[in-house]
């Protein structure tokens, strides 16, 4: 009987470590998109398909232009914004879009850090009690 007890505490303590090996293995992942993504945030994630260009205000005016023509090139839109209107909305979308990429990378910063922690401590803390089962056996 004691011996059964031992056999299924060894086989849980090892199953807590290799959950804990391979959950870190995933949040260091996201953890290292996460730093590149701050590092340039107009340039992360995913962009919507047909969404005006960030990448220069010439892309943008481009884009947005396109935008208000219909498929035989003649102009839908009744307003035509001019090119200080079009400057504000790029600045304004640019900057959205930083501002939205950088607090969704600093929190997959945080979760992924504190999930990392954890995992180290549950795995020190079963590799530990595992050993210590596996000397009183001998």
């Amino acid at each position: 009987m004691e011996k059964s007890k031992k056999v299924g505490a060894q086989i849980y303590g090892y199953a807590v470590c290799l959950v804990a090996v391979i959950t870190f293995i995933i949040s260091i992942t996201t953890l290292v998109n996460a730093i590149i993504d701050l590092g340039d945030p107009l340039y992360a994630g995913w962009t919507p398909q047909g969404a005006p260009s960030l990448a220069s205000f010439e892309n943008y005016k481009v884009d947005i232009l396109k935008s208000t023509q219909t498929g035989d090139g003649s102009t839908q839109a009744s307003y035509i914004p001019n090119d200080q209107t079009l400057l504000a909305m790029f600045e304004a979308a640019k900057a959205d879009k930083i501002r939205s990429t950088r607090h969704k990378a600093n929190q997959n910063v945080i979760i992924g850090g504190l999930l990392i922690i954890i995992c180290i401590i549950l795995f020190v803390t079963h590799w530990r009690w595992m050993r210590k089962i596996q000397m009183s056996q001998d």
